[in-house]
């Protein structure tokens, strides 16, 4: 009987240890800090400004009210696309701001529920724009396809583009600046800031492909095995959608939601 019991006890301590761990929500409040990673150089939603080291955009809108709604502030983290996930695996940060849905972060990573939608659309030099009316103009050898390390897009123009010559370039430079250089003849990025970098360089230009690539929600990155916290951020992001909070800020930054 007590050979019965003890195995008992020695098959319930996992669970009882698992039951009494602190959820990184518990942290939060108890340091009354929400650490958040952000690159910092999506337009529009997360800009940094060198001058003064501060945030703004969609994603820190986003963020500063999740800190509020918890009662503590929030830290901004300066992070890159090819360490993000990193980030969350190594304790550096609580949650990101704004990433694309990617199977291979979610194999790290825990994502919360999505709140935005996107598709990614081919950016040229205006003067080409000509040249190209549909995907496939891009896959050839003599075409030469940015992109920057770590980031979906890196993924996709491989995938999309595999006769091209692909330029591979690591933040904090960014592959629309092989663009504007003259170094590249086209990059990938998504439509939310693809409106941007046309309106802000006169010189890029969308190309109107028929139809946008890769339709994808974006979500924040968390700790994968923390459900405590994962369920707050979802029912956050829940309560905030059918309040119309992430409707009115995407306006507010110019934003349209496939």
């Amino acid at each position: 009987m007590k050979r019965i019991l003890l195995a008992l006890s020695l098959c319930l301590m996992p669970l009882i240890s698992s039951a009494q761990e602190t959820s990184r929500l518990d942290e939060i409040l108890d340091a009354g800090v929400l650490r958040v990673g952000t690159t910092g150089d999506w337009n529009p939603m997360t800009m940094k400004d060198p001058a003064t080291n501060s945030y703004r955009g969609f994603d820190i809108d986003v963020t500063t009210e999740l800190a509020k709604d918890l009662g503590v502030e929030v830290e901004y983290v300066a992070t890159d696309w090819k360490t993000l996930v990193n980030g969350i695996t190594a304790d550096k940060y609580d949650i990101t701001g704004s990433a694309s849905l990617n199977m291979s972060r979610a194999k790290v990573a825990g994502y919360s529920q999505p709140y935005f939608y996107l598709a990614f659309v081919p950016v040229v030099q205006k003067k080409d724009l000509e040249k190209y009316s549909d995907w496939k103009d891009f896959d050839k050898a003599d075409i030469k396809v940015a992109a920057t390390l770590g980031t979906v897009q890196e993924k996709m123009v491989k995938e999309f583009f595999p006769n091209a010559e692909h330029i591979v370039i690591e933040s904090p430079a960014r592959d629309f600046q092989e663009l504007l250089a003259k170094r590249a003849d086209v990059s990938v990025t998504s439509n939310v800031e693809a409106a941007t970098l046309v309106e802000k360089f006169k010189q890029l230009a969308i190309v109107e492909v028929e139809t946008p690539r890769r339709p994808t929600p974006i979500a924040m990155l968390l700790p994968q095995h923390d459900q405590v916290w994962i369920n707050y951020i979802n029912h956050w992001v829940e309560l905030k959608k059918t309040q119309g909070f992430f409707k009115k800020t995407a306006e507010k930054w110019g934003l349209k939601s496939l």
